[in-house]
């Protein structure tokens, strides 16, 4: 993964100022590449239509220098304009014939720009214009408005054509002209009439100019080249990516797994608070008033000896198992098991206050009692003979709690006197029962009724110590499911007073049975 990691910040670092430098391309060149284009179609543009113009000013001086001067250092007579100048020694074209030949001369060319004469009304033996469609609706509209302009932009993808249509308007002299001249069509011209059109032709093929965008090619070519090596490299980029997600989900996927089973080991709230970051896993601790609970099983070492290690194992897991969700249920931190002894305490990391983690403490005695009394029974019917017995001791004191152990090794505990004492309580207590210290006496005094014992005395606790041993339960703790409970040889009585109707009215009559039958056995017999 740090080999993934270290390409990815290499490549990170390579692409961060070619891209840079891209972009700055991109925005510079751009601008550049059209203004270079630009200036090399200008040139084009401009070195063709002088082409073009240089063309038909030849044209035009070829025609005039053949056509007109030289006609007229021929004429021997008079000279003369006539539209048949060619027809009659010594004469030359009258201005339509000449825009009708120059036309002629332009456009038998293959260049860009074509120029024509022509009319729907030529003079007769003269041959007839041939006039397509755009020619022709031209002279129809001109004559309707000589001063509206006629184009036509037509072409392919590849070229474009421009057509523009120019009116020819009758002046006096040709009024004249053609209403007098015997081969004219039409004799009753008049002036602003339109005789026909003049029309300028101009081909622009688009394909011959597109290598004048050469710098914008080059440009696109180079940004193509550059988005291509930019895609590369986030694909590439994208891939290490990948391969370090999959890296990191494997990694994530154990790390859970081994969390999962360290928690195993560990209080959840101590688990909660150390994952969470709320505490550091330092040697540290703070001294802080605490609720202390200590169980341990009446003649465990008995029990042990009757039964094989693997039962004992499956009857101790199972009872640790119930104890502790009882314990955490009720908010407490499960510290230790130590063999058959149980280790919880309130307060910390987690409190509600030093009252109400006493009384949470007292109410899970409670429920872990009765839970065993529960178990007892299941017990029995799997066949062990002496189910467990807990006693059970609570203590309020003060204590030092936190992490105790090395640098390499620690453990998330409780060290002082009053965690003592909550052992010493436990022992005094009656197998079932549960013993209270004075403090906590104190704070749960309205949920039992319990009476003192004889003092005792603590190393560590220069005071001596009253116990109070529960003998019933008040408040709300006496409205709990309630079991009754009892073994000895020939008496084996289990009862769970929250059952259902039916069998509470069957319980009611085996026990009256059973009463029945030890007042009839107690009566002495009759002589």
């Amino acid at each position: 993964m740090a080999g993934l990691g270290e390409q990815i910040a290499r490549q990170q670092r390579t692409m961060g100022p070619l891209l840079v430098a891209a972009v700055v391309i991109g925005l510079i060149g751009l601008p550049v590449a059209a203004w270079l284009d630009l200036r090399d179609l200008s040139e084009r543009m401009l070195r063709t239509q002088a082409s073009e113009i240089s063309r038909i000013i030849d044209e035009m001086r070829g025609f005039y220098g053949s056509e007109v001067v030289g006609r007229v250092l021929q004429a021997d007579d008079a000279v003369t304009a006539t539209h048949n100048y060619r027809d009659v020694p010594g004469a030359i074209p009258i201005p339509a014939t000449l825009s009708i030949e120059l036309g002629k001369r332009i456009s038998a060319h293959d260049g860009s720009v074509k120029y024509r004469f022509v009319s729907d009304l030529p003079f007769k033996g003269r041959d007839p214009h041939q006039l397509d469609a755009f020619e022709r609706n031209a002279i129809f509209a001109l004559r309707a408005n000589p001063r509206e302009p006629i184009i036509e932009v037509s072409g392919s993808l590849f070229d474009r054509h421009v057509r523009a249509a120019a009116p020819v308007v009758m002046g006096q002299v040709c009024v004249t002209c053609h209403n007098s001249h015997p081969d004219s069509p039409k004799t009753d011209w008049k002036v602003g009439d339109v005789r026909g059109i003049q029309e300028i032709s101009v081909n622009q093929p688009i394909a011959a100019n597109v290598l004048a965008f050469k710098y914008l090619l080059l440009y696109f070519g180079f940004a193509a080249a550059a988005g291509l090596t930019f895609i590369l490299l986030q694909r590439r980029q994208s891939a290490l990516v990948q391969g370090i997600n999959k890296e990191l989900s494997e990694a994530n996927d154990f790390l859970a797994a081994i969390s999962l089973k360290i928690a195993k080991y560990l209080s959840p709230q101590i688990y909660k608070s150390i994952f969470s970051g709320q505490k550091d896993v330092t040697i540290a601790t703070e001294r802080k008033k605490l609720t202390i609970f200590f169980s341990d099983v009446k003649d465990f070492t008995a029990i042990v000896e009757r039964l094989q290690p693997e039962d004992l194992t499956v009857l101790l897991n199972e009872y640790f198992t119930e104890m502790s969700t009882i314990a955490l249920k009720h908010g407490a931190t499960v510290d230790k098991f130590i063999g058959d002894a149980l280790l919880v305490f309130f307060g910390d990391p987690e409190t509600q206050g030093v009252e109400e983690d006493a009384r949470a403490c007292l109410r899970m005695a409670v429920d872990m009692q009765r839970r065993l009394e529960q178990l007892n029974r299941v017990w029995r019917d799997r066949g062990v003979e002496r189910p467990f017995q807990a006693r059970m001791g609570i203590n309020t004191g003060y204590c030092n709690v936190g992490n105790f152990g090395s640098d390499d090794r620690m453990d998330y505990t409780i060290i002082g006197a009053e965690a003592n004492l909550a052992a010493r309580l436990q022992s005094i207590a009656e197998p079932g029962g549960i013993c209270l210290s004075y403090e906590t006496y104190a704070l749960v005094r309205d949920l039992v009724r319990a009476r003192p014992l004889a003092p005792i005395a603590m190393k560590g606790i220069s005071r001596e110590v009253v116990p109070y041993e529960v003998e019933g339960l008040l408040g709300e703790l006496a409205q709990r499911p309630q079991v009754i409970s009892e073994h000895a040889t020939g008496l084996d009585l289990f009862l769970d007073v929250e059952n259902r109707r039916e069998r509470v009215e069957r319980a009611k009559k085996r026990l009256s049975e059973a009463l029945l039958a030890l007042t009839i056995r107690s009566k002495p017999a009759a002589f």
